[in-house]
């Protein structure tokens, strides 16, 4: 059976008689008048451009010159599975520095480097070379005072370490020990966060807490728990060899870290909230640790 189409013009062809569009929104009516167009949506933000970390170090023989130039290195980063040629060399390198090495997926470490070519590693940089307890017991002696140290246990945002940093230097203390595996660094960001106060105090950096608060046990350090359920901070006695430890934003100080701790120490709140910033218990405490101090000079 034949198919015939319909004809549907006016003139017997197939296409089909033009009408008018009747005013579809978006679209305006061929009779209306013009009219200025008023911008309905506002305009879009340019998108932020990324910052760009200064002491990320990518590719191998960019790491292979940061390890040799004795600079001290946050962590490296190095992509999981097969390893061939002079990337197994740098790892060796780093592990027999005890350096903190983390195997990542590509897609990691793509996204890190901001899509350069990284070769499979990526180093952080710190933002300044970190010192020693005998730095910081040397500065104590060069002033005349009784040390005064800060441990933060885990302390992994940032802004918060640096904060403690600058609070630590503002009141007069005579370093801050930090561990080496989950914790940041000196990096870029704490280093601005902190006011300048890398510049000054001396920050070192230990393998692990618990290790650190037995080694200064032995120089005759007490040691401070700044946790609840303790001695109220003004009645605790902060005027000898002295080391406040400092939990992390989440957790706290952990169960064997406190355990080790000689004291516990508190700040009692009475708000509904029922915790504080780090670096505002810091504040807190280091300050009247200063005002017995001070008292303990006159």
């Amino acid at each position: 059976m034949a198919y015939e189409k319909k004809r549907s013009g006016s003139d017997g062809s197939n296409r089909r008689p033009f009408r008018k569009n009747p005013g579809k929104p978006g679209f305006p009516r061929r009779d209306a008048p013009n009219r200025p167009r008023t911008e309905t949506r506002e305009a879009r933000p340019a998108p932020a451009e990324k910052e760009i970390n200064e002491n990320m170090v990518v590719g191998r023989n960019a790491v292979r010159e940061l390890l040799a130039s004795g600079r001290d290195i946050d962590k490296i980063y190095v992509q999981k599975g097969e390893r061939e040629g002079s990337i197994i060399q740098l790892i060796g390198e780093a592990a027999a520095r005890k350096l903190p090495i983390a195997e990542v997926d590509r897609s990691k470490l793509d996204q890190m480097s901001g899509y350069a070519r990284h070769q499979g590693i990526v180093a952080f940089a710190a933002e300044q070379n970190y010192s020693t307890v005998d730095d910081m017991l040397a500065l104590a002696e060069e002033r005349g005072e009784s040390p005064l140290l800060v441990l933060a246990d885990g302390i992994l945002d940032p802004q918060n370490l640096g904060s403690l940093i600058r609070v630590a230097e503002c009141t007069g203390a005579h370093g801050v020990l930090i561990p080496k595996r989950r914790a940041v660094g000196l990096t870029a960001l704490v280093g601005r966060a902190s006011a300048g106060a890398i510049e000054h105090l001396p920050v070192a950096r230990v393998p692990n807490i618990t290790t650190a608060i037995e080694d200064l046990k032995q120089k005759g350090f007490w040691i401070f728990a700044a946790d609840m359920g303790g001695t109220p901070y003004y009645a605790s006695d902060f005027s000898g060899p002295v080391a406040i430890v400092l939990g992390s934003e989440g957790e706290g100080i952990s169960r064997l870290v406190r355990e080790k701790c000689d004291f516990v120490t508190s700040i009692p709140l009475h708000g509904k909230v029922q915790s504080m910033n780090v670096s505002t218990a810091a504040a807190v405490i280091l300050a009247e640790a200063a005002r017995q101090r001070d008292l303990k000079k006159e």
